[in-house]
């Protein structure tokens, strides 16, 4: 179901940039699952011609790449933070080849477009798309920034970063305390034991 789409995709990338079909040749014959929840897996077989077919549902895979649930949008979004989120059981060669293809394996959107569109119009949906993914990450930082101040400022369940450090300088100063104490308990203690000089 998820196969055709996702093959005629990445090939359709793999074919713009000959260095990629390079890297993926030298595995021919392997297979990749990708573990997408809650989407279907995601099986490939790899291609003599370094492209990518759609691999039997039971084959066995010689790389499962499991993507935890919720780091998928990030991913796509080329967020390198979210890469922590993704598990590689496999060859490390081939691991290391996927990571880099995910990485610098682009889609010129502007070129696919302007076939369709013509070169004006491509521009133009390509910068709106460009322009609505900067308001929404902007959106969604002062979203963050304004409930991390409503958790500081008007509900107090977060410490200030200020505060923070300086109640940890005070615990340590009073740990520091707490110690010195204990060996002048100990010398008197010690010397109470020994009786008066």
């Amino acid at each position: 179901m998820i196969e055709r789409p996702a093959v005629a995709a990445l090939n359709h990338l793999l074919k713009g940039q000959d260095w990629s079909r390079e890297r993926l040749r030298s595995f021919a014959g392997k297979r990749v699952v990708f573990r997408l929840a809650p989407l279907p897996d995601l099986r490939l077989h790899i291609l003599p011609s370094g492209l990518v077919d759609a691999a039997s549902p039971d084959a066995s895979a010689d790389l499962t790449v499991t993507v935890l649930a919720g780091a998928l949008p990030r991913l796509l979004a080329r967020d390198e933070a979210a890469m922590a989120q993704v598990d590689l059981a496999g060859p490390v060669d081939l691991a290391s080849t996927v990571q880099i293809l995910f990485r610098e394996l682009d889609w010129d959107a502007e070129e696919d477009l302007s076939k369709i569109f013509g070169d004006i119009l491509a521009r133009r949906m390509v910068d709106t798309a460009r322009d609505f993914l900067a308001w929404q990450k902007d959106a969604a930082s002062r979203l963050a920034q304004n409930f991390a101040e409503y958790l500081t400022d008007e509900q107090p369940l977060l410490a200030h970063a200020q505060e923070a450090v300086s109640f940890r300088r005070s615990l340590e100063a009073l740990s520091e305390d707490c110690t010195r104490l204990e060996r002048r308990l100990e010398q008197l203690e010690a010397r109470g034991k020994r009786g008066p000089e």
